[in-house]
């Protein structure tokens, strides 16, 4: 049988990777977006309600959230273990990965008697920093992202839940204007109302 020298092994290695500087970008930043398949579904269409839709996400929410994991100033369960085996430079790479794909809606059961009171919640406290209902915001005319923006509306609604819960637990930090919205939300609507606004963002498929 032939055998193949490590010398060969090697130079055989070296041009396998010898592709262009742009495929080999392309193709790491769709191998490091398919180990998030799991959970966060093919392309970032999450299929289950506990993992967020991650498909058109901010590239700067997407970075942010992925530093905070692997630092730990944002609380996970799983998130921060698996942020620490990647770069700054890779989590880069799965945000323009995934800005790039169509976002598309979870499409879940809701209570449609809540909508209307959670779409005026949503203008009262929410509207200012989560603007046209909580949509991906892009410029009409080149596709790019036209300011920071969170996927609120046709969002999974347990994952939204989950991350209220943390917030109101101070497992994780809760920006002070939007502790503000929310103690006055609470404190007028209660629970009820955090489940109208729900509701809205979940109505947006």
């Amino acid at each position: 049988m032939a055998t193949i020298s490590p010398r060969l092994a090697l130079l055989a290695g070296a041009l396998a990777l010898g592709v262009s500087s742009g495929a080999n970008a392309d193709a790491t930043a769709s191998m490091l977006a398919n180990t998030c398949a799991g959970c966060h579904g093919t392309l970032g269409h999450s299929a289950g309600p506990a993992s967020p839709i991650i498909a058109g996400i901010n590239r700067v929410v997407f970075v942010d959230m992925m530093q905070g994991y692997k630092s730990g100033d944002i609380y996970s369960t799983i998130m921060g273990r698996i942020a620490k085996g990647y770069t700054d430079e890779e989590f880069e790479q799965m945000a323009e990965f995934f800005n790039t794909q169509e976002f598309k809606p979870a499409q879940q059961d809701y209570d449609k008697a809540l909508v209307d009171q959670g779409a005026k919640l949503h203008d009262k406290y929410c509207e200012n920093c989560h603007a046209e209902g909580g949509i991906p915001l892009r410029d009409p005319d080149t596709g790019e992202d036209a300011e920071d923006f969170y996927l609120l509306a046709g969002q999974w609604t347990p994952y939204l839940a989950y991350s209220m819960e943390d917030f109101r637990a101070d497992r994780r930090e809760i920006p002070k204007k939007m502790k503000s919205k929310l103690d006055d939300l609470l404190e007028k609507d209660g629970d009820a109302g955090l489940a109208a606004v729900f509701a809205f963002y979940a109505s947006q498929q």
